[in-house]
Parts: structure tokens; C-alpha cells; sequence
């Protein structure tokens, strides 16, 4: 049976990391403005609403920076295999092979290995999977 393993090459994404960066940024502008209203003793409540949010999205973008930087999920994708069969209209030999690309069904291929009558493809399949 034929496997081919796929790897995804995952590094970080400008994209994503530049949105990172501005979620970052506007934590600590957050943070920094509840921290000066807290000393400056105005409003409690713009304080707190302030450092609530400045904490919220500095615990998100270290999260989301931490989700970005762990390893990478490697997924096997197994190839299925197509057999072909072949059968003698003649003396009804059947003869299995694995498929090739010009394989059609009621195609002439080749000679019964019996009688020496020209064979012609009766199927096209994949292997059924084996159960463990």
C-alpha cells in the first residue's frame, strides 16, 4: 500500500503577526491609560473597564503568539490503490493489475495467458481498505 506523508511547513504569518503586534500594542495603551487614571484618581470605573481590557488582550496576544510557535501537526495521506481487471471474453480468466493511466472499462489489453484471445478491462476499483 502506498502512503505519502504530507508535511505542512508552519511559520508565522506576517499577516497574522502584524495583527498580533497591533492587538499587543493597544493592551499596553489600554494598561497604560487605566494605570494613569488610577494614579490621577478619576473615574474608577474608566479605570478599571480600561485595565480590565488592557489585561484581556495582552493574555490574547501572548496566547495567540504561544499557539503560533507550537509545533506543527504532521497529517500521513494515504494514497488508495486502484487495481484494474481484466477478463478473456473467451475462456473467462480473470487477470488483476494495478491501474495505469489510460486503463478505461471495454478497452482491448493485451492476451488471455489461457487462449491467446485479447482481453478487455471489465473494471476499475480501489483496493478496499483493511480493517485493523
Amino acid at each position: 500500500m502506498m502512503t505519502t506523508e504530507v508535511k505542512k511547513a508552519r511559520g508565522i504569518s506576517p499577516f497574522y503577526l502584524a495583527l498580533l503586534l497591533i492587538a499587543f500594542i493597544l493592551s499596553l495603551t489600554a494598561l497604560y491609560i487605566a494605570f494613569e487614571e488610577i494614579v490621577a484618581q478619576t473615574e474608577a470605573l474608566d479605570a478599571y473597564s480600561f485595565l480590565a481590557i488592557g489585561l484581556g488582550g495582552l493574555a490574547f496576544s501572548v496566547y495567540m503568539l504561544f499557539q503560533m510557535r507550537s509545533k506543527p501537526t504532521h497529517s500521513i495521506l494515504e494514497v488508495p490503490r486502484v487495481l484494474t481487471t481484466l477478463e478473456c471474453p473467451k475462456c473467462d480468466f480473470k487477470n488483476i493489475r494495478d491501474f495505469k493511466l489510460e486503463d478505461f472499462i471495454f478497452k482491448k489489453e493485451g492476451n488471455c495467458q489461457k487462449c491467446n484471445e485479447p482481453m478487455t478491462i471489465t473494471g476499475i476499483y480501489r483496493e478496499p481498505k483493511k480493517k485493523d
